[in-house]
């Protein structure tokens, strides 16, 4: 991944509604949700949401697919894949952070080390 395009990525979810309508799109999997479900349950005008889905989308982090009369939104989960490969690949040191494939699953697996402890009590 560029940095360009993690720039991207990271403006896109700035934002609270964006980043809202996002964590609702991963909970719902790869089958998504219709944009009106999505303004229900954010609580945010058709329009104010088509305005921020339309960012999420510009940013390659969500999909949309027509579905009779509904517009189905869903989280690209290989770019969050990646995403999330490029923090832990370009900012941390592989002493505190790694990506392993599990044989099993076929799944990513992300360990991060107990590298950043703090005197219990204490306040930053």
């Amino acid at each position: 991944m560029k940095i360009q395009q993690a720039i991207n990525m990271f403006d896109a979810l700035s934002q609270e509604t964006r980043l809202r309508a996002f964590r609702l799109l991963v909970k719902a999997g790869p089958d998504g949700l219709p944009a009106g479900v999505l303004s229900e349950r954010l609580g945010t005008p058709h329009n104010t949401l088509s305005f921020h889905l339309n960012h999420l989308s510009n940013a390659g982090i969500v999909s949309s697919r027509k579905q009779g009369r509904s517009v189905i939104y869903s989280a690209n989960f290989e770019a969050t894949h990646q995403l999330i490969g490029f923090m832990v690949e370009d900012c941390c040191s592989t002493e505190f952070a790694s990506i392993r494939e599990d044989s099993t699953t076929g799944c990513s697996i992300i360990e991060l080390a107990n590298c950043c402890q703090t005197a219990v009590g204490s306040k930053s």
